[in-house]
């Protein structure tokens, strides 16, 4: 029986994908993919992510968001404008979203502002959230505490935290976005992952980016996501066909997703 994947996470608008895009959508269909979900960065972002989705759709779903990397002392202006395109396009997610302190915490409190704005959208669309947590658990997961009213669902993606923090996550109702990371040699991910039933989990590439082994360092694509499974299912032991199953179940529901049978 054939296995069926999602992506719910990958850049295929960004222009190292410029010089082939139809392989790359060829690629992941070969192995399986039945959607890709793409995430937005920023207003400029936009137009390149449509564009992609038209000439690849049924495929190819996006997300509206302002990518908390990209947040400055304007942003509210650049969310206005976002939030007008909700009853332009037909978006499948907020995202992605968040808070990042990995490197600067200069725009710590306008991170934090842009997402409860769009937390408010996700319950005012109805919409799931992706959202991005970078150095941020301390800050963001009492954040999503305070405002989860039993309408929120999503993904935390690539995650990389404790199992604390993981189980926080699944408790707040959100699942776990798993990458290439799970793959990585000595991974404390793998430690995790083996302690979470995969009725919490989804797949991603974050394509360019996280490449998984043996591929680590070069450019990620979604035709690698199968690596990602079978990461997983050594760690659980059981069978890939049983993580394929499970993680794309888990994107349908969270995304509302209706895969049309070929």
């Amino acid at each position: 029986m054939s296995r069926e994947y999602i992506d719910t996470h990958a850049h295929l608008y960004d222009e190292v994908f410029s010089e082939d895009p139809d392989q790359v959508i060829n690629r992941l269909i070969a192995v399986g993919i039945s959607k890709v979900l793409m995430p937005n960065l920023d207003s400029q972002s936009i137009a390149p992510m449509l564009e992609f989705q038209s000439t690849h759709s049924p495929i190819c779903e996006v997300m509206l968001g302002l990518h908390p990397c990209y947040i400055r002392k304007k942003f509210q202006q650049e969310l206005y404008q976002m939030e007008s395109l909700f009853t332009k396009h037909n978006f499948i997610a907020i995202g992605e979203v968040g808070i990042d302190l990995y490197r600067n915490k200069d725009y710590q409190a306008e991170q934090e502002e842009a997402l409860e704005i769009q937390i408010d959208w996700a319950k005012q669309y109805n919409l799931p959230l992706v959202f991005h947590m970078r150095n941020a658990a301390d800050v963001m997961l009492p954040l999503l505490r305070k405002h989860q009213d039993g309408r929120l669902r999503g993904v935390i993606h690539c995650f990389c935290g404790t199992l604390s923090e993981a189980q926080e996550i699944i408790d707040l109702g959100f699942a776990l976005g798993i990458g290439g990371l799970v793959t990585f040699e000595n991974s404390e991910l793998s430690k995790v992952i083996a302690s979470l039933s995969l009725q919490h989990l989804v797949l991603e590439t974050d394509s360019p980016y996280l490449a998984p082994v043996p591929y680590r360092n070069k450019r990620n694509e979604p035709l690698y996501l199968p690596y990602i499974a079978d990461a997983i299912a050594t760690i659980h032991r059981v069978r890939v066909e049983d993580v394929a199953t499970s993680t794309t179940d888990n994107a349908k529901r969270i995304f509302g997703l209706s895969i049309p049978t070929t």
